[in-house]
């Protein structure tokens, strides 16, 4: 979206920025199917630009084009022009050419309209989205992103803050066209920068600990001047280490998840760096590395606090005072990447966790904790109670928790993965026997994969009484989240984010609250729990309803391939585990059965 989006007028044909871009991937050879899945969107029936049509499309522009050029470009460009042409019946031109036509036909920047469809001017994955959050016109986006602000983003599945701070910046360079103003508080924050009032001083002589996003380095513990900088160009524009750090984050903005794991790595680092070892982060040599891989088998005091709020002046870098083997090797690794990309862009001159050898961990045979699945026969007594609290009038709390059980545990979705769970992703099939009904959702899971998974009879009805809850019918609807909540928190926050009305789904987060609240009061309220009911509900997890799919589903003989495609393992072993927990589960039923004391029969011998 740097590139001005540009137009030419020609038998009222008008090309926009995305045509351009199209034609010059065109020029380079790029295959039409590829043109067309990144370039154009669906029309206003929902068709898809086929291959022959781009085809067809582009080599009509580019033949007006060259005819623009030929009337109004250089006349070596028109020499140039028709020996082509008389070469190979047409003007072929390459990616340099290309941009000398575009020159010389005098492209004039393009004239957005507040009524112009967002595929016209976004990329189709960018308007795909938000159409899918209901924004369809230029003037609809703009309106969306003046009522909630900063965080409007946050309403669109998968566009992220990047993607969005494109977008809010095209608004505003276009915004006389469009004839709508985008706020000023409309402002994508930087996650990895706070404002400098919050700004943080972090020396060898305070003891002060804060998060990334907080730190301010004193000069001399900046990294400015650090022994280990490249001598060369580097290809990034940081100039101390706090900045490197930022910009090697920054690769993962769009990937939440692994944005708050490798920030934890490298905030971590970066903190004891300068307090304990009292030197910049590109100064460091192998020994300094080593010693913090010691350092992560016990953290001193200092690092170590409850978990608070990354605004809290209590909040440290560790919740334990011991982290495991295996998050220790993590770690090192994520360490040893970060600096192998700062040498890549010559920020560095060397990677000095090259030199260090991860720490030992037994690989264990149980890699997945299946064992917190829930067995059968509790699990259904479970929902029978679940469903006994779900009456008619009331409890719609229940009913949001019966939806997200019965996602995690008939079709074993992840708690992210429940989260965006969405109804435009959602269909009826005949695949059943007869004529019954099975449905499918698609699903957007770990390491950015798409898979489809079945959704059971059982989840469709208690769909429809969360939806009815929510004022809507669930099989008229055609879009929206699976599992949102239904009262809206009287804050000022949670009445801007829901300014315009439509549902949200819930954050990754109050699912885990939805769930923890859910198994407080079944283990109080549901009869004839035992001790070892009440234990193994007690370690239970949003996680864990996920391993009760897995689970019954091996143990109902469901192939094994098949289980695997539905839980969305990259690895069939992964999901081998399953079977061998059910035949772990068998074997101590059966110890349990052998200890039972035995009556003899009398005459027996």
């Amino acid at each position: 979206m740097a590139n001005k989006p540009q137009t030419v007028t020609k038998s009222r044909a008008m090309y926009t920025r995305n045509h351009f871009a199209a034609l010059r991937a065109y020029v380079q050879r790029i295959p039409a199917s590829t043109i067309a899945r990144l370039y154009f969107s669906e029309d206003e029936d929902g068709n898809e630009a086929t291959p022959g049509w781009v085809e067809s499309f582009l080599r009509r522009m580019q033949t007006e084009l060259v005819e623009l050029a030929l009337q109004h470009g250089s006349s070596v460009l028109a020499d140039h022009l028709k020996s082509s042409a008389k070469a190979h019946g047409s003007a072929r031109l390459t990616a340099v050419t290309l941009k000398m036509v575009e020159q010389a036909a005098l492209l004039a920047v393009a004239r957005p309209e507040p009524t112009h469809g967002v595929g016209m001017w976004f990329r189709p994955l960018v308007a795909r989205r938000l159409k899918d959050a209901g924004i369809h016109t230029l003037a609809e986006l703009v309106d969306f992103c003046n009522r909630r602000g900063g965080s409007w983003w946050r309403a669109v599945p998968r566009i992220g803050p990047g993607r969005a701070q494109r977008v809010v910046s095209w608004l505003r360079q276009n915004e006389d066209a469009i004839g709508a103003h985008v706020g000023a508080d409309v402002s994508v924050d930087d996650p990895l920068s706070a404002p400098e009032s919050e700004l943080v001083t972090i020396d060898t002589d305070s003891g002060v600990l804060a998060p990334l996003e907080r730190v301010r380095l004193p000069s001399e513990l900046s990294g400015a001047g650090g022994l280990n900088r490249h001598a060369s160009f580097p290809y990034i524009a940081a100039h101390n280490d706090l900045e490197a750090v930022r910009a090697y984050l920054h690769r993962y903005r769009e990937q939440p998840k692994t944005l708050r794991a490798y920030t934890k790595e490298l905030e971590r680092f970066l903190l004891w760096t300068v307090t304990v070892r009292r030197k910049p982060l590109s100064s460091l040599l192998a020994d300094d590395c080593e010693a913090y891989r010691d350092f992560l088998k016990a953290p001193s005091p200092p690092f170590v606090g409850t978990r608070q709020s990354r605004a809290s002046g209590r909040w440290r870098p560790f919740a334990a005072n011991e982290l495991s083997p295996e998050s220790q090797r993590y770690a090192v690794r994520a360490l040893r990447a970060a600096f192998a990309w700062l040498v890549d862009v010559r920020y560095l001159a060397g990677n000095p966790w090259t030199a260090v050898s991860d720490p030992v961990v037994v690989e264990r045979e149980n890699v997945l904790k299946v064992e917190r699945a829930l067995p059968a026969e509790l699990w259904a007594r479970m929902r029978g109670y679940i469903d006994s609290q779900c009456k008619p009038d009331t409890a719609t709390h229940w009913r949001s928790v019966r939806v997200a059980l019965l996602l995690a545990a008939d079709s074993g979705l992840r708690r992210e993965e429940l989260a965006g769970a969405r109804r435009e992703r959602m269909s009826p099939t005949t695949y059943g026997d007869g004529d019954d009904v099975v449905w499918q959702l698609s699903i957007i899971g770990k390491r950015n994969k798409e898979r489809t998974v079945p959704v059971s009879p059982a989840t469709i009805e208690a769909l429809a009484a969360h939806w009815r809850d929510r004022g809507e019918d669930f099989e008229s609807a055609t879009a929206g989240p699976l599992l949102a909540p239904i009262f809206i928190p009287p804050t000022e926050q949670a009445q801007r984010k829901h300014a315009d009305g439509k549902p949200l789904g819930y954050h990754v987060n109050t699912v885990n609250l939805l769930m923890e609240w859910a198994r407080k009061r079944i283990i109080k309220g549901m009869p004839d729990l035992s001790t070892d009911d009440m234990k193994l509900l007690a370690g239970t997890s949003t996680h864990s309803f996920r391993h009760t799919f897995g689970t019954h589903a091996a143990a109902e003989d469901v192939p094994l391939d098949v289980v695997q495609k539905i839980l969305g393992h990259a690895s069939l072993q992964t999901t081998s585990i399953y079977v061998q927990a059910e035949r772990q589960r068998m074997l101590r039923e059966a110890a349990s059965f052998y200890r039972r004391p035995r009556v003899d029969t009398p005459g027996e011998s």
